[in-house]
């Protein structure tokens, strides 16, 4: 696992938060990832990440999510081969509904939907191990 991603309406408002109750090794500048139209900024409280994922334009993929709550949006796992990782899931039932694109750190990325009732857990991302 690589991160867990939870939806804010500002990731200045949330680290204001977060670091009143926690000390993190690491705090990355928050970066814009254009093809998803948001705000990135990754947490090292050690294993996995924690990313705060903010819209960056009204139509960004994420903005309806802001104005029902935010909150936990999606795990993210890293995988050598995204493209076959992709297949497996598509093969199994999961739905694509992003990617692959470039995402964070100029890696591949790609989100599919799973249909899991009990965990509701549905969004998965997938990250491509750096080369």
């Amino acid at each position: 696992m690589h991160h867990i991603g939870i939806v804010v309406p500002k990731i200045e408002d949330a680290l204001g938060e977060l670091t009143k109750f926690f000390q993190f090794e690491t705090i990355s500048v928050p970066s814009l990832i254009g093809t998803q139209k948001v705000n990135v900024c990754f947490l090292k409280i050690g294993e996995p990440f924690l990313e705060l994922i903010e819209p960056a334009e009204e139509d960004s993929p994420v903005s309806t999510f802001v104005r029902n709550g935010g909150g936990f949006h999606h795990l993210c796992f890293e995988v050598n081969d995204l493209h076959k990782k992709i297949g497996e899931m598509v093969q199994n039932g999961a739905r694509v509904v992003v990617g692959p694109v470039i995402g964070f750190e100029n890696r591949l990325i790609s989100f599919v939907f799973l249909n899991m009732k009990t965990t509701k857990c549905n969004l998965i991302e997938f990250v491509e191990e750096k080369k």
